[in-house]
């Protein structure tokens, strides 16, 4: 399957200008006319410490090919083309003429004024630190990210059914699982092309691992090793529907296979909807009261919470109004402020599932699952002493971190604002030395969520660790970048996000960043020995 893909995804950039002088390994022998600038210079770290460790920052949840999911016309832009940036960066064309057709942007962020539509190479109002809808993954961003020490990446393949059906603009189908398997498919397309760009197969720094040890390999190199996981509302089309599973076994036992056939190494079990497998943590505010209509939307069931049994709770729910998802006569629950945990945990199903990604030695992430869920998954893991537990973007209780981290587990904070992941990563710290680990991060970028605001303090250029290479503000086209004013607009402006970190936090909290590669190849490493 692996090969299969691979040698499909090479017929994607065969038209490219081919190689015709060598320069540093770092630079590309060949890039798209029109494209974008990196403005980072000089040579990537690689190889490894005195201690033999590898080092480098890890995004442990992003999504590169979000405009392929929710059909196809969510995210406007794609990652890569081979005519460069002024051919992947336009908007949807129901966008046009003045963005008032951003008909789902402007529900979450309640800005229903429009937007300039042009992107090349003016980037007048998009991609911005506000944006749900225009690409934040452009292949040349992440290699900005990649230059200024990035050395893991987590892609997180994911869709969402219902948002799917209510969205009116499509392309594609809204089956959760054929979207992840076009996902997996164009991530390889991806590396295949900057492979292209960079002289030919194998030779480009976007490589995609299934082992710990290929990952090493490719850290040492100092390339971008990236993992394949699965973030979605029914995976395997586990859904429930009042209350009824929609799955068996058989499905669960078919749809690891197939997965981990794809090269994905990491999955959640459950993700914004009550599903056959878990229930999950909910989300709060304006977003949470649509999450819980749009699950019942669904699945026929709201939300149902219960007093915690024990520290950890769930968020509170968002209010759930009258809105356009749910018919006149459905009224949504009224909840008792002191009953926060979601009553459904892992079910029989769910535990089942766990069990099958153990068997096949694979990560399991906990964020999104509900307390319930995420204690007793924590359970079996302890049970089986398994370590691959993953807390990628600060979804779990943080009272769970301690349990994740005696198991062997890796924990990443939300990319939000630098003071908030300070303070995060501050409270942590005790933690991190007790267990001698490194930290990560999840930027979250095309995945809906919140990025950070405009910081003030960071200067240009400058070096994100003390022996990197020198950062400037990263331009495409005329739009010239700068986190003092854009904040957290693309994937290419991580590099400025950690120097803002840096300032905050000190140089200690930038090494334990650094630090985040080798704690999880460390963590996956204990997940392919497991049982031996």
């Amino acid at each position: 399957m692996l090969l299969r893909l691979a040698l499909a995804a090479s017929l994607v950039v065969a038209a490219m200008t081919p190689a015709t002088a060598a320069g540093p390994w770092w630079e590309p022998v060949a890039r798209p006319a029109l494209d974008s600038q990196i403005n980072v210079t000089g040579e990537p770290f690689k190889g490894t410490d005195g201690a033999g460790k590898v080092r480098g920052f890890v995004d442990a949840h992003n999504h590169l090919m979000t405009n392929e999911a929710f059909g196809g016309r969510l995210i406007c832009g794609e990652e890569f083309n081979e005519q460069g940036a002024a051919a992947a960066l336009k908007d949807c064309p129901e966008h046009y003429p003045a963005g008032l057709g951003a008909l789902f942007e402007a529900i979450v962020t309640n800005d229903f004024d429009g937007h300039d539509p042009v992107g090349w190479p003016t980037f007048k109002d998009w991609p911005s630190y506000k944006t749900v809808s225009h690409q934040q993954n452009y292949y040349a961003w992440l290699e900005r990210a990649w230059r200024g020490g990035q050395r893991v990446l987590v892609q997180d393949l994911t869709s969402n059914a219902t948002l799917c059906v209510i969205y009116p603009f499509k392309d594609k189908p809204c089956d959760e699982m054929a979207s992840v398997k076009l996902q997996a498919k164009r991530t390889y397309e991806l590396q295949a092309f900057i492979d292209k760009m960079f002289g030919g197969e194998g030779k480009g720094w976007f490589r995609i691992v299934t082992s710990s040890e290929q990952a090493r390999d490719v850290i040492k190199q100092g390339k971008l090793a990236v993992i394949l996981g699965i973030e979605t509302s029914e995976l395997f089309g586990c859904r429930q529907l009042l209350d009824l599973p929609l799955c068996g076994k058989g499905d669960i036992d078919r749809g690891l296979d197939e997965v981990y056939a794809l090269g994905v190494r990491s999955a959640f079990l459950c993700h914004k909807f009550d599903n056959a497998l878990c229930g999950v943590r909910f989300d709060s505010g304006v977003q949470g009261g649509v999450l819980n209509a749009g699950q019942f939307l669904r699945t026929g069931t709201w939300w149902k919470t219960e007093e915690c049994k024990g520290p950890q709770q769930d968020n509170p729910i968002g209010t759930a109004g009258p809105n356009a998802l749910i018919p006149a006569s459905a009224v949504a629950p009224q909840y008792d402020p002191a009953k926060r945990c979601n009553v459904r945990g892992l079910t029989s199903l769910g535990e089942y599932a766990v069990q099958g990604m153990m068997k096949r030695h694979m990560m399991i992430e906990i964020d999104h699952m509900s307390v319930k869920a995420a204690g007793r998954t924590l359970e079996l893991a302890a049970q089986k002493k398994y370590p691959g537990i993953v807390s990628s973007h600060s979804w779990m209780d943080s009272l769970w971190t301690e349990k994740v981290y005696q198991l062997g587990g890796f924990v990443a904070g939300y990319e939000n604002d630098p003071g908030g992941y300070v303070s995060q990563a501050a409270a942590a710290e005790p933690l991190r030395r007790k267990y001698d680990v490194g930290i990560g991060f999840g930027s979250d970028y095309n995945g809906v969520g919140s990025h950070p605001d405009p910081q003030t303090g960071v200067t240009y250029p400058f070096r994100t660790y003390p022996d990197g290479p020198l950062v400037d503000r990263q331009r495409t086209g005329d739009k010239v970048w700068d986190i003092n004013v854009d904040g957290g607009a693309h994937i290419g402006l991580l590099p400025d996000w950690i120097e803002r970190v840096r300032q905050l936090g000190g140089d200690q909290l930038v090494q334990d960043m650094l630090g985040g590669a080798e704690s999880y190849l460390r963590m996956w490493s204990g997940v392919q020995r497991w049982g031996a």
